[in-house]
């Protein structure tokens, strides 16, 4: 896998499309893949992690095979083997990505629940291969009729009225068709989301790592597209929410993730605003040199983040992760009690009771040294 991504940014750079996208794109396929591995090392009996391989697998090798096309036949370079092979394969790497919907879908433990959601996924599978043998049809006329035309930046084109035909077929055709995967493959992903509202104990757990890293991965997504190709990286936060969900590991520190992202991102919001109106305040409507304003604001959002930090902790702690914020709450109950308790058999047993409400565990020992 490391040696097929290693070829695709070769191939990238000698035909002249190495770019921040390409070595994004590595890091992203190459954590599905290492993620998938480890999936598929500790349960193999689930179908997640080799469909994370697979997915990797047939993307890498489609963008390999896809810039090694592009050098044939956009740069001329004539002397390379098994070209026509290359175009082909090149074909595959965009439909790939039908498999992501998939895996979330299966997401945890690879079954799907339900006759219904079984013919979804027949359906949704039968579309996806009725794209894909179109996509390799354009490429088998254009090599049959030798009529393969491929720009330096990649674009097939043909002067066979059928290939030309098959790139860009009749709207009738073609709309329905992606329209229904999409609305299939947004169908899989909401079926998680009505999951989470049933779903109690571990498996909400996990259904969050799940949400956590495909919020991630959509923001990034988002990001990418209006301020640049660095945000990218931000999709592999989904094959690491999918592989902790899965693995359950440290499955409950997500509520603690959580909460310190949004905590942070409250209080981040919230010291803006106030810089930014303490500057127009002192520099539009007081008449302060702008130097002095800005150094006034500075200290006054530093002076405030310690606070407000506590505060907006403390509030989203109640509603995100209650059981750090009941757990306080408890251990600053015990605290109050300690400082008037005299009896050591009250004050184990109180701390017995704190530790089981706080913690959960299965066993409490209590070890008390008596010295004279």
């Amino acid at each position: 896998m490391v040696v097929l991504a290693a070829a695709a940014v070769v191939l990238s750079a000698l035909a002249g499309q190495l770019s921040i996208n390409i070595t994004s794109g590595v890091v992203i396929v190459l954590t599905f893949a290492g993620v998938g591995l480890l999936i598929a090392r500790h349960q193999p009996g689930n179908p997640i992690g080799w469909m994370m391989v697979t997915f990797t697998l047939v993307y890498v090798l489609g963008g390999a095979a896809s810039y090694y096309a592009v050098l044939y036949y956009g740069h001329g370079h004539r002397g390379f083997p098994l070209a026509a092979l290359a175009l082909l394969l090149g074909s595959v790497q965009v439909p790939s990505f039908a498999m992501v919907p998939v895996v979330i879908l299966l997401f945890p433990d690879g079954r799907v629940r339900g006759r219904r959601w079984w013919w979804a996924v027949r359906a949704y599978a039968g579309l996806v291969a009725f794209v894909l043998a179109g996509t390799v049809a354009v490429a088998a006329v254009a090599l049959t009729g030798h009529t393969v035309r491929m720009s330096p930046a990649g674009t097939l084109t043909s002067s066979s009225h059928l290939a030309q035909w098959l790139s860009s077929p009749p709207a009738w055709l073609s709309g329905p068709v992606v329209g229904a995967i999409v609305i299939i493959g947004l169908s899989f992903v909401g079926h998680q989301v009505l999951s989470w509202r049933r779903a109690g104990g571990d498996r909400r757990q996990q259904l969050k790592w799940l949400a956590c890293g495909g919020a991630v991965a959509a923001v990034s997504l988002i990001l990418a597209v209006s301020h640049g190709v660095w945000f990218l990286a931000g999709l592999a936060a989904l094959p690491v929410g999918i592989g902790v969900g899965i693995l359950r590991y440290r499955l409950y520190d997500i509520d603690r993730i959580i909460s310190r992202t949004l905590a942070y991102a409250l209080v981040t919001g919230l010291l803006v605003g106030v810089y930014a109106g303490l500057v127009l305040l002192a520099t539009k409507v007081l008449s302060v040199h702008s130097t002095v304003a800005v150094a006034a604001a500075t200290l006054a959002a530093a002076a405030l983040f310690n606070p407000l930090r506590v505060r907006v902790q403390w509030v989203v702690d109640r509603r995100f992760n209650r059981a750090r914020y009941d757990a306080d709450r408890t251990v600053a109950a015990f605290a109050a009690r300690l400082k008037d308790a005299v009896d050591l058999d009250s004050v184990r047993d109180d701390l017995a009771g704190v530790v089981n409400q706080a913690l959960e565990p299965a066993q409490i020992s209590v070890w008390i040294s008596h010295r004279g």
